[in-house]
């Protein structure tokens, strides 16, 4: 069967928006403002309000997708900083993303070889998707775990941006190119699958020097060593060094924040053993049960390192956990599909859950004439492309209400109620949001947090 479009077809969409005066109206508004400005209902506003932030300056990936990087150092300098009497303080991002890229070349060169001696075809599935992008930004708290854990850390004055750690299209071209070049020669090599292993890693080692070459030209090459020289809340002059990354690390930041420690669980929840060191992710699909671990094949960015791990848990236990943590003073590294019902110039992210007769947040309806977000649950969002992780952040704070009363009409214990509204500390600089910050809803919590972690499990 073919519906194709015809002229009567388009004779009557023309009469229906003719016919129909909003329409005028809405485009109107719409001709010099962003849709979703015209949608924002204006109650939402006074409903979501901010406060003030813990740690300064306000982040900023710049033109990067290193907002996983940004979440997880944001989550480490707020104790930190506490611990040193900081008023103002960055770790490094551009040391972190430096091993990054170099560890994440070994690893996909890694993955090459492994397909290669499989007998994977070049243009088969799996090389084909893992050639059409071998390198980018994008990341996963198991990814930054096995770069703390080998590299350590250092104050970001010691160690700062350049100008394609914050603009990195042209460097991840680059490399891209290089690693595709690089697939060609291993695939040769290994053409006779009897190709001894010293031989083979001769030659990643020699692609692995040029990866080094590259990085050192456009990040620069992290220190060795390096004395940091600060002064504290009190005007008091400190120092701190000559010390390495890791002895950095070690002495200085473990102490208050242990990438080890977090989501530290092991548990039996569904009948099936939990293992501790393992994200949250909440994934309602049917096919994937809760109380399961998960992974994706080819995803990671270090040879040997961790692999990333998942514990499919429903939402509230990832809205539980979280505000838990953030009742012991631990801020929390959460993923989320970050542009659904993101008012993004006022810092808000809010929407309805699955109650369809509550207006939401952006009333598309009486502007648009359709409903927007409300034809697709989460499951089915996810299973119809219509939803994914896209973006990594901060919850730094939240605000506790019972969610509901008990039969004597006592209010709800505190331990067990779940947290109502959330600041967000991004990485987007000052002028997106209230300088930096966002305020998150229980609802948007609900339908577009899809991972935490850092967070404090008790079972």
């Amino acid at each position: 069967m073919i519906s194709s479009i015809d002229a009567s077809a388009i004779e009557e969409c023309n009469r229906h928006v003719q016919e129909d005066p909003t329409v005028w109206l809405g485009n109107t508004a719409c001709f010099k403002n962003d849709l979703q400005d015209v949608c924002l209902k204006r109650e939402v506003v006074a409903q979501l309000q901010h406060v003030e932030a813990e740690c300064k300056p306000v982040t900023n990936q710049r033109v990067t997708g290193r907002c996983w990087i940004f979440a997880a150092l944001n989550a480490i300098r707020i104790p930190f900083c506490k611990s040193l009497g900081l008023e103002e303080f960055e770790f490094s991002q551009a040391y972190i993303f430096f091993w990054d890229k170099l560890e994440r070349c070994n690893y996909f060169l890694n993955i090459m070889v492994d397909c290669c001696r499989s007998g994977e075809p070049v243009d088969g599935r799996l090389m084909s998707f893992l050639l059409h992008d071998p390198i980018n930004d994008g990341g996963q708290w198991d990814m930054f775990f096995n770069l703390v854990n080998k590299y350590g850390l250092m104050p970001k004055k010691c160690f700062p941006e350049s100008q394609s750690s914050e603009n990195s299209g042209t460097m991840n071209s680059v490399l891209r190119h290089k690693l595709r070049e690089y697939t060609k020669e291993i695939r040769t090599l290994l053409e006779d699958k009897a190709a001894p292993d010293d031989e083979v890693r001769a030659l990643l080692r020699r692609q692995m020097l040029e990866v080094y070459r590259i990085l050192a030209v456009t990040i620069g090459v992290p220190p060795s060593a390096f004395t940091w020289q600060y002064y504290d809340k009190t005007k008091a002059y400190k120092e701190i060094g000559p010390i390495s990354p890791k002895e950095f690390y070690e002495q200085h930041v473990k102490p208050v924040f242990d990438v080890e420690q977090k989501v530290k669980a092991d548990c039996v929840c569904c009948d099936v053993l939990l293992p501790g060191d393992v994200c949250l992710v909440n994934d309602p699909r049917p096919s994937n049960p809760y109380g399961r671990l998960y992974s994706v094949d080819c995803l990671g960015n270090m040879a040997g390192g961790r692999m990333t791990i998942y514990n499919n848990q429903p939402i509230e236990t990832l809205m539980k956990v979280s505000g838990d943590s953030i009742r012991d003073g631990e801020a929390v590294w959460f993923g989320s599909e970050v542009d659904k019902g993101f008012v993004r110039k006022l810092g808000i992210q809010d929407t309805e859950a699955n109650n369809m007769d509550v207006a939401t947040r952006f009333d598309y309806r009486r502007l648009l004439g359709v409903d927007v977000n409300k034809g697709l649950n989460k499951a089915e969002r996810l299973f119809y492309g219509d939803s994914q992780m896209t973006h990594a952040m901060t919850f730094t704070a939240c605000h506790f209400q019972p969610s509901n009363e008990v039969d004597d009409g006592a209010p709800e214990k505190e331990a067990d109620a779940l947290p109502v509204k959330w600041r967000v500390e991004n990485s987007w600089g000052e002028e997106r949001g209230e300088k930096g910050y966002h305020v998150l809803s229980r609802p948007w919590f609900e339908q577009f947090v899809f991972e935490v972690s850092d967070v404090l499990i008790s079972w």
